[in-house]
């Protein structure tokens, strides 16, 4: 049950929606939902488990089955921040409620478990901390607490009061898994202010690594420790403890140079009423300059109350991405599925720093299983609408503006740009338009030719003339029908609707721009979006050629989400003609209409949804994921909207013209680099002739 509270609440995350907006889509009362998704029921009906399914657009089998869309590792591992009610002082009780909690955990798959600085104890014990029967009650929780977790897949990482080799007392986590101590970290960083005075009870550490006597056993102790898993070679952590995090010479720099791509931090932070947002920044930072995955836990506020008060603000936060947190004052519990894959492939090519040669590695062995994690199906454009807003409105300032200077640069030339009417010569003209107006020059200076030929519906035609007459651009209308045709005749073609037939007029195109644009002084402006590039749909030396591609590194979902945008702020004639040029669909229209002058060749039913292939684009480019990764993901991501053999036909599609099509990209003009994801010459550095084998290979047997 808890299983399936947890997968309803990841897809509602998933999805950006509201309790409200659920139970308003899947026609539940608020109240229900709310019962629901607290995990207040104890069971779920059939019926009210699938109209929650079809609201977040997932498969009530996928929410009650285990995950086994993602039939192997794949390099994902949950994680979970707890904070444990404790009483001060009360290590009997505090482990009993440490074990409960992991219990839970470990129950609902998390595979690291991360608790609170001295919880054990209770972090706020003062001068007790110099009581050896609290010191001894804490090493008896600390063996109970591994006697009891040694069945569970998962590592627990929890905080006590240690009497080290050379008879000091420190603070450290202890790092347990199957039974065992797999290493002990002491806290580096005391603070020494206002009511946090641990250098009056620690001993801070920072020396070499060595072991510490415990249970018998020597256990490796320092601050320079690496976890790794030997069965997954990419899960490699190091633990610090609270300040840690806040000192300027941070140990996680060093954590993340040795080869750590996570970093877990136990911390017993006070809260103020302007702390929590700065604890969560520190964290986005700490884990977006180390490239890590950084999980914090601080203790809670049944710790003492004597002087200030504690939380149990938890936070995970991946590559600088805060993926889950617990409030304060909320439940305490945070969790998380971390993307280690995601992690090392950042790594690869981020990381260029000495790795330190002073660090211990601490080997265990944990089968991390298959967890799952559902990434957005629009990575491009975020779901939150405000969000989303400033991403279009950013996107248009930062494309207007690497135009602007473009033309500066060349003494303010008209600019030259074919107007079809579809999504993407809108939005290239509406950025000429946005540079125009920052250069402080007229729209009149845009030539816009619209070059109807055998496949020109009505439709286009006629949304191209009033774009350019709203917008008052210079406009010509260019018939390119006779000179396709002389073409043609000129090389002995037969007129069938082959390959020749649509790049001829795809050709003629871009030879009117140049030579306009020769005439009259201008520049011919590109535009084809990042998507067509990625598949290489494009005509080479056609649509693939300008003297500046405008919107090259704009994905088609982002293009049709910044013509929305940009619809809302219109008015009139040109809100009217955005409208109509959205509600198109794409086609390059060089096969003619059908009988009642309707488009007839749609671009999606001959190379696939552009929504899968921007998410292959990103899964693949910017994460870096293998195929097979892709996939499984995209079962997830798509689940209810595409059957698994159609995500898998446009998949192998996606990456055989990926590499395919890459000389297309290997010579096209200068663009603004957007986004993390370009494909322009000066950032995927990719040859020409590559094999796709190996990538496609990986999808053979699925």
């Amino acid at each position: 049950m808890d299983n399936v509270v947890a997968r309803l609440n990841e897809a509602k995350k998933s999805k950006g929606m509201t309790l409200k907006q659920l139970a308003e889509t899947s026609g539940l009362s608020q109240g229900t939902v709310n019962k629901i998704m607290s995990g207040e029921l104890k069971k779920i009906k059939a019926d009210k488990l699938a109209r929650l399914a079809n609201a977040l657009g997932v498969t009530a089998e996928q929410l009650t089955e285990q995950r086994s869309a993602a039939a192997s590792y794949l390099g994902l591992l949950k994680v979970a921040c707890i904070s444990p009610q404790v009483r001060v002082g009360d290590c009997a009780f505090n482990t009993q409620q440490i074990v409960k909690s992991i219990a839970n955990a470990a129950e609902n798959g998390v595979k690291i478990a991360l608790l609170p600085e001295l919880c054990i104890t209770g972090y706020s014990c003062g001068d007790l901390f110099f009581q050896r029967a609290l010191r001894d009650a804490a090493l008896t929780g600390l063996r109970d607490i591994c006697e009891r977790t040694k069945n569970f897949n998962t590592v627990c990482i929890v905080g006590l009061p240690l009497t080290g080799d050379d008879g000091r007392l420190y603070n450290v986590a202890a790092v347990l898994f199957g039974g065992e101590v797999l290493g002990i970290v002491p806290k580096k960083n005391l603070p020494n202010y206002n009511e946090f005075s641990e250098k009056r009870h620690f001993c801070s550490y920072d020396g070499d690594n060595t072991t510490v006597r415990v249970f018998g056993s020597d256990v490796p102790f320092g601050c320079k420790l690496l976890f790794a898993n030997v069965l997954h070679s990419e899960l490699r952590f190091a633990v610090e403890v609270c300040e840690d995090l806040w000192v300027a010479n941070s140990p996680s720099i060093s954590h993340a140079a040795a080869g750590a791509n996570a970093v877990f931090n136990l911390s017993a932070s006070n809260e103020t009423v302007v702390k929590a947002d700065y604890r969560k920044k520190m964290v986005e930072i700490q884990s977006a300059k180390s490239n890590v995955a950084y999980v914090y836990c601080s203790c809670g506020p049944s710790d003492s109350t004597s002087s200030t008060v504690f939380s149990a603000h938890n936070i995970i936060c991946e590559n600088g991405e805060c993926l889950a947190e617990s409030l304060p004052f909320d439940n305490g519990y945070a969790e998380a599925t971390i993307d280690f894959d995601f992690l090392e492939n950042e790594r690869a090519h981020l990381d260029r720093t000495a790795a330190p040669k002073d660090y211990a590695v601490v080997n265990f062995r944990q089968d991390a299983g298959s967890d799952a994690r559902v990434y957005s199906a629009s990575p491009f454009v975020p779901q939150d609408k405000e969000t989303r807003t400033n991403v279009c409105n950013r996107a248009m300032t930062i494309l207007a503006y690497g135009l602007k200077k473009r033309i500066e640069h060349l003494g303010y030339p008209k600019l030259v740009i074919g107007i079809s009417g579809g999504s993407d010569s809108t939005l290239a003209l509406l950025v000429c338009a946005e540079a125009l107006k920052a250069a402080h020059r007229p729209a009149s200076d845009i030539i816009t030719v619209t070059m109807p030929c055998f496949g020109t519906s009505e439709r286009t035609l006629n949304n191209s003339v009033a774009l350019c007459r709203a917008l008052k651009t210079d406009l010509r209308r260019i018939d390119i029908s006779a000179a396709v045709t002389q073409h043609l005749k000129d090389i002995g073609h037969d007129f069938s609707p082959d390959v020749t037939y649509e790049n001829a007029q795809a050709r003629e195109r871009t030879q009117v721009l140049m030579d306009i644009a020769n005439a009259e002084n201008g520049l011919v402006v590109g535009t084809g979006d990042m998507s067509e590039a990625a598949l290489g749909w494009s005509t080479f030396n056609g649509d693939q050629m300008s003297m500046y591609a405008v919107i090259a590194s704009v994905p088609k979902t982002l293009v049709k989400a910044m013509l929305r945008n940009c619809e809302k702020s219109a008015a009139g004639e040109l809100k009217k003609v955005l409208h109509d040029i959205i509600d198109t669909p794409v086609s390059p229209e060089l096969l003619p209409t059908d009988s009642e002058g309707k488009i007839a060749q749609i671009t999606e039913n001959s190379i696939g949804p552009y929504e899968l292939h921007d998410y292959f684009l990103f899964l693949t480019v910017r994460k870096g994921f293998a195929p097979r990764k892709v996939y499984e993901l995209a079962k997830l991501s798509f689940a209810g909207r595409y059957d698994n053999q159609t995500i898998l036909k446009w998949l192998r599609l996606f990456l055989k013209r990926f590499f395919t099509q890459q000389f297309k990209r290997s010579c096209t003009p200068d663009s603004v680099r957007l986004g993390s994801v370009d494909l322009s010459k000066y950032s995927l550095r990719m040859p020409s002739d590559a094999c796709a084998n190996v990538w496609l290979d990986e999808l053979k047997n699925l």
